[in-house]
């Protein structure tokens, strides 16, 4: 948590080349099978070091490939797009599997409205990450991430988290 908060703090001065160079108006289509390679690779680094985020890992791969802050983000959701729809239909089949009656027609509909509220919540939710990136840049999320892993530094050496 520490480490990246760090690396949050100085992401935009390290690729500020990314913005002097006029990406700041580059669109999805300029993203290459070359781009989106190298990006799935920094997604791989989040499963090999543990509190690295999957998004910020994307993110961080996505401005390597000078891609501004706007499309690095929005490049990043969409690559969560598959991944969080595998693991809601295995999760939606191991309920199923165990507890069929879940889905009748009664909670079938409170389902389908849980999930359309979700997804509204979700779009207006990165809408406004985008926002907050794209005029103050990464740093506040930097400082969140240094001020949590401190905390639960504290924690552990107080022995209140065991």
């Amino acid at each position: 948590m520490l480490v990246g908060g760090i690396v949050l703090l100085f992401i935009d001065r390290l690729f500020e080349k990314a913005a002097a160079a006029g990406t700041e108006n580059s669109k999805e289509q300029e993203i290459s099978y070359k781009k989106s390679f190298i990006i799935g690779c920094f997604q791989v680094l989040s499963i090999i070091f543990p509190g690295l985020s999957r998004s910020a890992a994307t993110i961080i791969g996505g401005m390597s490939q000078r891609l501004n802050k706007k499309t690095a983000l929005e490049f990043s959701f969409f690559l969560a797009v598959p991944t969080m729809l595998a693991a809601s239909a295995k999760s939606t089949l191991d309920v199923f599997k165990t507890n069929p009656e879940v889905f009748a027609k009664d909670n079938f509909i409170l389902l389908l409205i849980g999930a359309s509220v979700a997804f509204v919540v979700a779009l207006v939710s990165v809408q406004f990450l985008i926002r907050i990136v794209q005029k103050k840049g990464f740093a506040l999320f930097g400082w969140y991430r240094i001020v949590l892993g401190a905390t639960i530094l504290a924690l552990l050496y107080t022995q209140y988290l065991h």
